[in-house]
Parts: C-alpha cells; sequence; structure tokens
C-alpha cells in the first residue's frame, strides 16, 4: 500500500471553513448558493447545521465531503487542506477519514444488514470474511444482531440504524449527515438520534448533522443556523427548551436578505 501524499495532524477541530463561496453557472445564469462561509464543527461534538430548504446546507455539507469543489475560500478538514490534495489521495482521504448517512439510506438491496454495513471495508480493500464478521460485531453492538442477515425491505425503521453502522464501521474521525431524521416518525427519529449520540460522538471524532427537524436539536452541543448562503448565529444546544422556545430558524433570522448573485 503506497504512503499518501498528505499528514492528517491533530487539531482541535473536525472542520474550519473560511470565506467558503460556491456559485452555480456563468453569466446570466449564474447562482451565488454559499456566500462566504464561516463554520468552525470541533471535535468531540455533535454540531448541527439548520435552516430553511434552500439556504445552501447541503451545498455545503457536499463542500466539505469532497462531493463538490468550492468557488472560493478556505476549507481545512481534520488538519488536511483537501483543495490541495490529488485527486486519488483527495478520495482515498474521504475513503479512510470521513463516514456518511443520508436521508435516503442508500442501502444495496440485493445486501444483507451485515453486507451493508460492510461495503466500507471491502472498499478499503479487507478481506469479505472479515469485513462482514466486524459488521455483524457492530449491527450487535446497536441492537441490531437478530436483523444482519436481513434485507432493506425486511427493516422498516431499522434501516437508519444499520445506515449509522455503515457510517461508522471503518471508525472515520468525521460523520456527515443529511437530514437522517426526516423519513422517521418522531419515536424512530429520537431512537436513531440517541443511538447517533451515543455511539458517534467521542473525543476525537466530529459529527457534523444538517437538518431542519427541530425535534432532534436537544442532541446538539453546537447548533449553527444558516441562511441565504451563510451562518447567521450559534448557539449552545444544551441551552435550548424546546417546550419554550420558538423554532430556532425563527429566532435566529433577520430580515431576509435582498442580496442578488
Amino acid at each position: 500500500m503506497r504512503n499518501l501524499e498528505f499528514t492528517v495532524r491533530e487539531p482541535d477541530f473536525a472542520i474550519r471553513c473560511r470565506g467558503i463561496t460556491k456559485e452555480f453557472g456563468n453569466g446570466d445564469s449564474r447562482t451565488v448558493v454559499l456566500r462566504g462561509v464561516e463554520l468552525d464543527v470541533h471535535l468531540g461534538k455533535m454540531t448541527m447545521l439548520v435552516g430553511q430548504s434552500g439556504c445552501g446546507k447541503t451545498t455545503l455539507l457536499s463542500v466539505i465531503a469532497g462531493l463538490l469543489e468550492s468557488s472560493g475560500g478556505d476549507l481545512e478538514v481534520l488538519g488536511v487542506f483537501p483543495d490541495e490534495l490529488k485527486e486519488n489521495d483527495r478520495i482515498r482521504f474521504r475513503r479512510e477519514n470521513l463516514g456518511f448517512a443520508f436521508q435516503q439510506f442508500n442501502l444495496l438491496p440485493a445486501l444483507t444488514a451485515a453486507e451493508n454495513v460492510a461495503v466500507p471495508l471491502l472498499a478499503a480493500g479487507i478481506r469479505r470474511k472479515r469485513a462482514i464478521v466486524r459488521g455483524i460485531e457492530l449491527l450487535e453492538r446497536i441492537g441490531m444482531g437478530q436483523k444482519i442477515y436481513s434485507f432493506p425491505n425486511q427493516l422498516s425503521v431499522g434501516q437508519q440504524r444499520v445506515a449509522f453502522a455503515r457510517a461508522l464501521i471503518h471508525e472515520p474521525r468525521l460523520i456527515l449527515c443529511d437530514e437522517p431524521t426526516s423519513a422517521l416518525d418522531a419515536e424512530a427519529g429520537q431512537a436513531a438520534m440517541q443511538l447517533l449520540a451515543e455511539v458517534a460522538v467521542r473525543a476525537d471524532r466530529g459529527v457534523l448533522i444538517v437538518t431542519h427537524d427541530d425535534r432532534i436539536f436537544k442532541f446538539a452541543d453546537v447548533i449553527h443556523s444558516m441562511s441565504d448562503g451563510r451562518i447567521i448565529g450559534s448557539i449552545d444546544g444544551k441551552s435550548i427548551d424546546e417546550t419554550a422556545l420558538p423554532p430556532l430558524q425563527a429566532a435566529f433570522a433577520p430580515a431576509r436578505r435582498n442580496d442578488t448573485p
């Protein structure tokens, strides 16, 4: 196995964005989606990014994940500047250090739960038998031991647990979640977030969740509010009294900006 042409140092944060911009199109069709985003996501904390649909949350998550290139600004992830890496090194850095959980789960229908969880290990070159054993061990740890040979269409709400396990199986130092509870009812969403808080959050790992689900705000250590492509406010998640406060976006949002692309 060749050595990567970068070194992951030990920062006190998982993500640092400085002046991140993202534009799509050119000329009259140009659309500005991110407008100088400033964001720190610290290790050892569950951080949520909230805001109305269309505010740029998912675009920012895609830039952080390396799925989109920014138009400007500086992005540092786990002490590495991904934009400075060669393409192959960027892919490998993402594969080894990032875990993903998506709104639609994206489980492979022809694979069992254990096989789905093992996919990141197989992609990293680990032998199939060992990868599946590790998948089974993790599923048992999160209370899904009785479902290891079930297919996605047999799992119901358990699909989210399997998706979380797949995101965690390769011990990533950064977990990125895009609307992980939006397809779940209140009870299942609370259970999924409790699992994520117990299993994913640890001192050497960062967790960033994009959401507009105010039912799960109480699980956050830090909440950043986004509007019109900018971070417009941040609060300590543990200070939220969900029975007394209005929705967080309404509490944060100033009068809507009239910026034009």
